[in-house]
């Protein structure tokens, strides 16, 4: 059973239709990229899984068991998240607010999560350190540290690698490769087609065309051959 499905979706803002007809499904362990060009409307896509943003038509809907608020997300960072008063730990423990309730107070599993998902990004040491002192590529550690509190099955990652240099770039893409690796399905919106092809399972391509498949499809297709050339113009 497919743990995110699309049929026949049309997604917009205002009334203003600027996605129709978008059919996919995300199965448990897939990693999905979605490529497009700017304005093409995959960061509109990301909302409406997420629940933010309703459909202007057609069908969004979750299966095995996943609900929509147990949907990790690691959004695309803007200056004042970076320069977040808060410490490592602090920020971390925040993605289990989804899973508290009514409760105002974190419990002893969520701490221990808390403390899982730091020792897993490598953040150990600056669990007490303030986030806005860390370099780029930590914050990013951190906040996908924090997207993985939130779920046990999905992280929706949006543009994840944005403004981090190349080597750093490469540890983040082969960090959430790993998750993937251990059960956690991916699904990306990335300008970086390069990586879309070398880690994606899957390809979601949003524009004037539409294609939904494999890497290897996508790559074989007019759309994914076009889209390619763009690039390497660019």
């Amino acid at each position: 059973m497919s743990l995110i499905s699309a049929s026949h979706l049309s997604l917009g803002y205002d009334d203003q239709v600027i996605v129709h007809d978008l059919s996919f499904s995300v199965n448990a362990g897939d990693y999905l990229c979605i490529v497009g060009e700017n304005g093409s409307g995959k960061t509109t896509l990301m909302k409406t899984i997420l629940n933010l943003r309703e459909p202007l038509g057609g069908e969004l809907s979750t299966g095995d068991g996943l609900k929509r608020n147990e949907i990790g997300y690691l959004p695309q960072q803007t200056l004042v998240q970076r320069d977040f008063p808060a410490s490592v730990k602090e920020i971390v423990i925040s993605g289990c607010q989804s899973r508290m309730g009514l409760r105002p107070f974190y419990n002893s599993s969520e701490k221990k999560l808390a403390e899982k998902n730091i020792e897993r990004m490598g953040l150990t040491q600056l669990s007490d350190r303030c986030y806005r002192e860390l370099s780029g590529g930590q914050q990013q550690r951190v906040l996908l540290a924090r997207a993985l509190c939130a779920t046990q099955k999905v992280l929706l990652l949006d543009e994840p690698v944005s403004g981090l240099d190349p080597v750093v770039t490469t540890e983040m893409y082969d960090l959430i490769k790993k998750i993937n690796d251990e059960g956690i399905t991916i699904i990306m919106v990335s300008h970086d087609i390069e990586a879309a092809i070398n880690y994606a399972s899957h390809i979601l391509h949003i524009g004037d065309e539409i294609f939904f498949g494999s890497k290897y499809d996508y790559l074989s297709s007019e759309v994914g051959r076009l889209f390619l050339s763009r690039q390497e113009v660019i």
